[in-house]
């Protein structure tokens, strides 16, 4: 016995000079994703957050898992099927996709979102406070998509409308309405898919937290038509984006749905990229807008030198006082993880209000970086706020 627990104390000795970590050790208790394609196993999440997918591919002489821009390599076996895990990964939800002898494509087991500018994979990892975006037995409402043409940019578009529990049944009712904005290399799906906005409307007003609202999730890309017209050039030429929603969108909205259409019952919100358009939108249009929600960007995205209030935005920030009168919730969050220039520019930012004295509130969301939760948090927070 006693030889024995030398033996284990040499091993663990051993382990320890080595500079491996118990952080290094695998937990073999992984389950499924809550957004896996039907009866898929795999990818999978354990206790440590990491991620695990597994893919039968074998021809192939590479394979990768890449998320958060790191690409983990993953070991085949003997019947040609790929494993492999992650390093752990912070809570939330995460776009990824897994790289085949150079090529990158969709895990087939997961289901598929458009982010980064594709449409590819996504995962899950269980965050502490889920429950306020969780699927729950209280009345939801509902998500339609609207189809309509656009004179300005000579095509089809579409958004997406959440309406509350209870639109369709108390047809007495008007609402007030939040126009909500996706980020950079997304497009209208994203707040309803993998933003879980209706859920978090749900749940908000289900607990009576929240007013019941509707919510206009467009596409943040329009521009003017062009002959021979590709992707890079629509890229680089202007937007008109705050054209189309404020000609088109919001009077064909207070038009087909029972909204109380003036700027009191009006809220504009996005994120990133998003928030840039947004806040400028808002700025532009104080008659139309009283409401203003930024997450993880504003009107200075990507700046962060100092802002002067004199010529911002043709010097819309001049007057505090004015715009403390016009604007009756100026909103701003961003995540505690948030890489550079998002605090740098936010910051500026905040530094400008400050020396204005215009009165904004601001929320951090903890251990979130430029991601969906802190976007998910952000919306459940602002929309508590409003009207």
């Amino acid at each position: 016995m006693k030889r024995f627990l030398n033996s284990v104390i040499i091993i663990f000795i051993m382990y320890f000079q080595s500079g491996w970590s118990q952080e290094t050790l695998i937990i073999e208790d992984f389950k499924p994703s809550s957004i896996n394609q039907p009866d898929r196993q795999f990818p999978q999440v354990n206790s440590q957050r990491r991620v695990r997918a597994s893919i039968a591919a074998p021809n192939a002489n590479k394979v990768q898992l890449d998320i958060g821009g790191v690409k983990y390599d993953m070991r085949k076996d003997a019947n040609g099927v790929w494993t492999g895990e992650t390093n752990p990964q912070d809570e939330g939800f995460h776009y990824y996709q897994l790289n085949i002898d150079g090529a990158s494509v969709p895990d087939p087991g997961s289901l598929y979102f458009y982010g980064a500018g594709r449409i590819g994979s996504g995962i899950e990892i269980q965050a502490n406070d889920q429950e306020f975006y969780a699927l729950k037995k209280v009345p939801h409402g509902l998500v339609s998509e609207n189809i309509y043409f656009s004179k300005l940019t000579n095509s089809f578009r579409r958004c997406f409308i959440y309406t509350p529990p209870g639109y369709n049944e108390n047809t007495k009712t008007s609402y007030p309405v939040l126009y909500l904005q996706h980020g950079s290399f997304e497009d209208e799906t994203g707040w309803s898919s993998q933003g879980r906005a209706n859920l978090i409307l749900d749940n908000l007003i289900a607990s009576k937290q929240a007013t019941p609202m509707i919510i206009v999730m467009d596409n943040g890309y329009a521009y003017k038509p062009q002959n021979n017209e590709s992707e890079d050039k629509k890229e680089s030429q202007q937007s008109i984006f705050e054209d189309v929603l404020l000609t088109e969108v919001i009077p064909m909205i207070d038009a087909k749905f029972r909204t109380i259409p003036n700027r009191e019952h009006r809220a504009i919100a996005g994120l990133s990229m998003g928030a840039n358009q947004t806040m400028r939108i808002m700025m532009n249009n104080l008659d139309t807008f009283s409401y203003y929600g930024g997450f993880s960007g504003t009107a200075n995205y990507p700046s962060t030198e100092p802002i002067d209030a004199a010529t911002f935005l043709e010097g819309k920030y001049k007057d505090g006082n004015v715009l403390n009168k016009k604007i009756k919730l100026f909103w701003l969050g961003l995540g505690t993880k948030e890489p550079n220039p998002f605090p740098k520019s936010v910051g500026a930012f905040r530094t400008l209000l400050e020396q204005q004295g215009i009165k904004y509130n601001y929320y951090e969301s903890p251990e979130t970086a430029h991601e969906w939760l802190t976007w998910r948090r952000c919306l459940y927070q602002f929309a508590s706020e409003l009207f």
